[in-house]
């Protein structure tokens, strides 16, 4: 059985010295990472996690260096006021074998209270976490700390195999709090969003298995299609968002005709709004698997018209995607979003769209998202031949089999009228595999 510490008394069983393994956002145990934070002797700790969603001072305290997998609004944060922390890249997938590799000596997340059974969901998280929560509990030389709340719905795994809970009688030390996860503030739609909704369903055939990002035009194109005609959807999605919700409100999700996992939703996590949160409590139409079961391009590309949706920063006429990064400066993570390029590019019937508004606005200056080549610092996200379809507001462009000029003309044609001269200019240099450089 666990020792039951208060999560004081558990932030004092890390040595000033250690190496300690968080899960992404919502599976980050709350109260424990407020204990760690008012400690302030620190020498070396290393900390591996991503996309933070608690507020602590732990990761301002000097001797503390925070590695992240994918940085959110408190990472960028943390690096504006000089922070230790650093970003390694890596799609969602690999999370599990890098942390397997980096072996912390603590692990914790976040659970629901035990069952009679002595079962504690992972509730809003599974991802790349669950199998060195494993590991961590069954080794006597490493600590595994849970945070147990009742305010964290309790979700379902997938059978016996993937139960998605940890045992007491795995767990070292156990932390009673009163915590709830954090809910995502909604994300009103702005006519662009509308627009590229709109542009986007129209690849959406009745019957499609969806995945589906976090956001305002994600968002948009759940409503149209939960208003729509269309239904018999499958979802299988890394994350389940309040969209996700709406469409099985809506009596449009069936997941009956999937082909792989049929029956359930599949995802790996879940952010979103309290109530969310609320409908996903003892809900078993939602499965929650591993990150490298649910992000597995073969496993993506065997679910039946596969249709992935996802966001980018900016796009060149090559198709290359930068997704992640604002002038070289990191923004977010790659996350998910290549694996199920790739997932649903192992099928030409699949698709995956890539969404975006076609300009930005920079010190009262509007600018292109579609340009005719990125300039020296650019970091790509996603290669030019795993791209499938390009939308923004104007338009959608397929690229999939078209040449680099041809895409040019196509990204030229849902570009804002601003800049379709100097795209359509480039396209025409970049003919018969030329650079369309100047």
């Amino acid at each position: 059985m666990p020792e039951e510490l208060t999560a004081e008394q558990a932030a004092a069983r890390l040595e000033s010295t250690d190496t300690l393994g968080i899960p992404l956002g919502p599976g980050q145990p709350p109260a424990f990472l407020r204990a760690l934070g008012q400690r302030q002797d620190w020498t070396e700790l290393r900390v591996y996690g991503a996309l933070l969603a608690v507020g602590t001072e732990l990761f301002s305290r000097p001797g503390v260096h925070y590695l992240s997998g994918f940085f959110g609004p408190l990472e960028r944060a943390l690096r504006d006021m000089g922070a230790d922390i650093e970003f390694v890249p890596a799609d969602f997938r690999r999370f599990g074998p890098l942390l397997e590799h980096q072996a912390p000596r603590v692990m914790t997340t976040v659970a629901t209270p035990p069952d009679a059974d002595g079962w504690c969901s992972l509730s809003l998280h599974a991802g790349g976490t669950v199998g060195e929560l494993h590991r961590a509990g069954a080794d006597p030389g490493r600590l595994l700390v849970v945070e147990v709340s009742e305010g964290y719905p309790r979700t379902v795994g997938l059978g016996d195999g993937h139960r998605h809970a940890l045992h007491v009688d795995e767990i070292d030390v156990l932390v009673r709090s009163t915590d709830a996860p954090l809910a995502m503030p909604e994300s009103k739609p702005t006519d662009v969003d509308t627009a590229i909704a709109q542009h986007a369903v129209a690849f959406i055939p009745p019957r499609a298995t969806l995945q589906t990002g976090i956001g305002s035009i994600p968002n948009q194109i759940a409503t149209r299609l939960a208003e729509g005609d269309g239904g018999d959807y499958g979802l299988h999605s890394e994350m389940f968002t309040d969209g996700c919700m709406l469409l099985h409100r809506a009596g449009k999700v069936t997941n009956a005709r999937k082909g792989h996992y049929d029956g359930v939703s599949v995802t790996t996590f879940a952010f979103g709004s309290a109530d969310l949160y609320a409908w996903l409590n003892g809900n078993s139409d939602v499965a929650f698997l591993p990150v490298e079961i649910v992000n597995a391009p073969e496993e993506i590309g065997a679910n039946n018209d596969m249709v992935s949706i996802n966001g980018a920063l900016a796009i060149d006429i090559q198709g290359q995607v930068v997704a992640d990064t604002i002038a070289g400066d990191q923004f977010s993570g790659i996350g998910g979003a290549e694996d199920f390029v790739a997932g649903a590019g192992l099928e030409l019937s699949d698709r995956s769209l890539i969404c975006l508004p076609s300009t930005f606005e920079k010190d009262g200056v509007v600018q292109s998202r579609i340009v005719p080549w990125f300039g020296p610092g650019a970091v790509i996200t996603t290669p030019r031949h795993q791209v499938d379809v390009i939308v923004t507001e104007y338009g959608a462009a397929e690229l999939e089999g078209k040449t680099v000029a041809e895409r040019g003309e196509a990204l030229a044609a849902i570009a804002h009228p601003q800049f379709r001269n100097e795209l359509l200019a480039a396209a025409k240099r970049a003919a018969r595999g030329r650079s369309p450089v100047v």
